[in-house]
């Protein structure tokens, strides 16, 4: 990788993601997968963005679950990075845009990640029951625990990136829901976090 960014992975981990990240350059003037303008800084807005998030759950990992992937972010990196560990085991990428499907499933071909792609709608999807549930820039966090209620084992830990607005987020979530949540610093934004969200249910 020429992205000056230093990954703490194996060579053939980079390998894939050198190819993860040249099909994405080469698919994104089509069905835009990521914003044109963060394709120039596309390791650290998007991969490095994406990294954080396996070193924060709580492995091994038997399945986990990411909704929402369009271009693969986290879900798809997290696929990669734990090839060599075998953790997580499995990922379940939920997209209902097709085109980004066929993105995905392209993708995986060509690294041989440990994921799979279900297309359709998130609240219509059958629960699947995942050990670790994540979504990024998908909705906001109330919207976000409906689905976790659905999709997350008992006992799993759902992670989601948010911005600056996170504090206001989790206020308004504590209405509806219970859940614990751990607050991590984002690496990538300086105003960003991770919660760490366990024990979900309705208030």
């Amino acid at each position: 990788m020429n992205d000056g960014v230093a990954y703490d992975v194996s060579r053939e981990t980079k390998g894939r993601l050198q190819v993860y990240a040249d099909l994405l350059r080469k698919w994104n003037p089509r069905i835009n997968l990521v914003g044109k303008s963060t394709v120039p800084d596309l390791w650290r807005r998007h991969f490095q963005d994406s990294v954080q998030l396996h070193d924060l759950a709580p492995h091994p990992v038997a399945h986990w679950a990411d909704l929402g992937s369009g271009g693969g972010f986290p879900g798809l990196v997290i696929a990669i990075l734990g090839m060599p560990s075998g953790s997580p085991a499995r990922v379940t990428l939920v997209e209902s845009d097709q085109r980004k499907c066929a993105f995905l499933r392209t993708v995986i071909r060509e690294t041989q990640a440990p994921a799979t792609v279900v297309s359709g709608r998130i609240e219509e999807v059958p629960p699947l029951a995942a050990d670790v549930l994540s979504a990024r820039a998908l909705a906001d966090l109330d919207t976000l625990l409906a689905m976790t209620e659905r999709h997350l084992a008992p006992g799993g830990t759902a992670l989601f990136p948010k911005g600056a607005s996170w504090r206001e987020e989790v206020e308004a979530a504590q209405t509806t829901w219970n859940f614990s949540p751990r607050i991590a610093k984002s690496e990538t934004d300086t105003a960003s976090v991770i919660l760490s969200i366990t024990g979900v249910a309705r208030a």
